[in-house]
């Protein structure tokens, strides 16, 4: 028996002011979906979902949400006011006595209930949003871009998390990591319409190419039998007028078709221009060491970086990545050792806070008030690479139009301010680029350009990111901070350096052991309940489902990578952990199955 919709969209159009963002939109998500919904910055993702969340009422079609179904948005930008603290905010859908709900997924997701929401982070009231939202466990969770702000570790929590939801899931997101591990069918908004294929994004890029080269073709086709249909009207229609008039008004229709259609809005056209070479030495750090109030967060550390490496640093929120950056070049002055800057650098940095930018300057402003760019008597132009450009036609070469050109940039969207910032940089020859989480915001597309870039970028490359495919496709060598004023060189990207650490794919998407939080204490808390449980056994006994699904999706992702025939003459040091885990989780699995019959009877025998 087919079970009912979760939500339904039905004919939905929505105009702001100007062309539509939707028109005859349809949308089914059905109970377990796990959906990317993908699509350039600026194509109405965000605005698609907060329909979807009931937050937007659009101007014709109807949103049907049958009873009892409970749909969770993430805001990006959560209303704290009324809480004092995030964990208030986070647990203030809850019933009473379920707060520790909140507790252990705040400290999955690496925040501390107890922050004030007035000292809170922009990224810290992200958190505790979706903390909230997970908290609550709604039948459908629409979360728009939930890894903003959160460290390697924590995406491997959330996956782990979403993994064994037995919750539907709408999902935005710029990590193709965490969108391929965790999605099985995608929507994909191009030009106004939504189209949905049933599978995860693993096969979105391929589906995309595939429905613009079949655009093309027909393109093409049509352009070829207008161009035809137009020289017989030019060469022959005098001597048949009358008999002709309606292959005439067919060429009329195909010229309205055509300019009918929409064009697809192409890349940015962004490109790097590296400057004259620096010297072959770029940087060389000599046992430096930070300390702040107190904690300790560089110790003893040594590093040579030399023209043309990529260099990427990696490591938990707070252990002092972006501090050991500014180290290395030159921004902040290590409390003990030395960092020897090589010559002739021309340094472009990419500010994951974008201080750079002026939010209540326009575009315009932002580009044409740096010194650096300006051109002396033409207000309207600035220095790219050297040579003088338009401000408005050098911005639509990273997709803005003349009207965003200027507006402020406050009203950007968080992937059109990061395209504002490397339109900057990119403005500028360099030979040290600077990018401190510039994945954030950004679509697939400009992803992977700007990846592009960067391999044929003649400079030397400093990254900070939590994205782990970047990571892979960019970086020679990473820098991990593990915590404790360590850090240490390993060669290669993410997945190298998971490798030379002893670590595999399964156990990165592990959930984490997180102790649960006790609750607060209650006068008759052990005291057999109506049930013939106790309070702290009845909590066990709801809990175990969920525990017992988590070790099964773990079982089954293990058996699938142990399934390779070639896996142990190839890997035999990750074979044979596999196969320990694998077992580990068996027996604990079988260990859980039976305290849950236990209790069950328990319980049984007193009702």
């Amino acid at each position: 028996m087919a079970r009912a919709p979760l939500l339904q969209l039905t004919d939905i159009s929505l105009t702001f002011g100007g062309d539509p963002v939707f028109a005859g939109l349809d949308l089914v998500v059905q109970p377990g979906d796990r959906v990317a919904l993908v699509g350039r910055n600026g194509s109405g993702k965000s605005t698609l979902m907060k329909v979807m969340a009931g937050l937007v009422e659009p101007d014709h079609g109807a949103r049907v949400l049958p009873a009892g179904v409970r749909v969770g948005y993430m805001e990006q930008h959560p209303d704290l006011s009324g809480f004092a603290t995030l964990g208030e905010f986070a647990a203030s859908g809850l019933d009473h006595g379920e707060d520790y709900r909140v507790e252990r997924v705040a400290e999955g997701l690496k925040f501390d209930p107890d922050t004030r929401c007035d000292a809170a982070s922009g990224g810290e009231r992200r958190r505790a949003a979706l903390a909230k939202l997970i908290a609550e466990a709604p039948e459908l969770m629409l979360l728009d871009e939930p890894t903003n702000h959160l460290d390697i570790e924590a995406i491997g929590w959330l996956e782990a998390e979403l993994s064994t939801t037995r919750a539907a899931f709408v999902v935005i997101s710029h990590d193709r990591a965490f969108l391929r591990a965790l999605t099985r069918a995608t929507l994909w908004i191009d030009r106004g319409e939504v189209r949905r294929q049933e599978k995860g994004f693993e096969a979105f890029e391929a589906w995309r190419d595939k429905v613009w080269d079949d655009e093309d073709m027909q393109r093409h086709k049509l352009d070829r039998k207008i161009k035809a249909e137009a020289r017989w009207a030019v060469e022959g229609i005098s001597a048949r007028r009358k008999r002709n008039q309606g292959r005439v008004r067919a060429l009329q229709a195909m010229r309205a078709e055509r300019a009918a259609q929409i064009r697809r809005q192409g890349t940015a056209a962004m490109a790097l221009e590296s400057g004259p070479k620096s010297g072959k030495k770029v940087i060389e750090a000599k046992g430096i060491s930070k300390a702040y109030d107190g904690k300790l967060i560089l110790r003893d550390f040594s590093v040579l970086i030399n023209r043309g490496d990529r260099v990427a640093f990696v490591g938990p929120n707070g252990v002092g990545k972006t501090t050991l950056l500014k180290m290395l070049i030159g921004e902040l002055a290590p409390d003990t050792g030395s960092v020897g800057l090589g010559t002739g650098l021309e340094m472009a940095v990419f500010d994951q806070n974008r201080t750079s930018l002026d939010p209540d300057a326009s575009l315009w402003e932002n580009l044409a008030g740096d010194k650096e760019l300006r051109v002396s008597g033409k207000a309207d132009q600035i220095l790219v690479r050297g040579q003088p450009r338009h401000v408005v036609g050098y911005l639509k070469e990273f997709l803005f139009d003349e009207a965003q050109a200027r507006a402020p940039v406050r009203s950007l969207s968080g992937g059109e301010k990061a395209r504002l910032i490397l339109a900057r940089i990119m403005a500028k020859p360099s030979n040290l680029l600077v990018l401190d989480e510039p994945t954030n915001d950004l679509d697939v597309e400009t992803l992977d350009l700007l990846q592009e870039l960067i391999s044929d970028y003649d400079g030397t490359v400093l990254v900070v990111s939590h994205d782990r495919d970047f990571l892979d496709r960019v970086a020679a060598t990473t820098i991990a901070m593990e915590g404790d004023g360590r850090a240490l060189v390993y060669a290669g990207g993410w997945s190298d350096y998971r490798a030379q650490r002893g670590e595999d794919a399964a156990e990165e998407t592990r959930p984490k052991p997180v102790a649960k939080p006790a609750r607060p204490k209650e006068p008759a808390r052990d005291k057999p309940a109506a049930s013939g449980l106790t309070f702290t056994e009845k909590h066990r006994l709801e809990a175990l489902p969920d525990e017992i699904d988590r070790l099964s999706a773990e079982i089954v992702r293990l058996e699938a990578f142990l399934a390779d025939p070639d896996l142990f003459s190839r890997e035999p040091a990750k074979f044979a952990k596999a196969s320990e885990g694998l077992v580990e989780r068996q027996q604990k699995r079988a260990a859980a199955e039976e305290e849950w019959l236990a209790l069950m009877e328990k319980d049984e025998a007193a009702g």
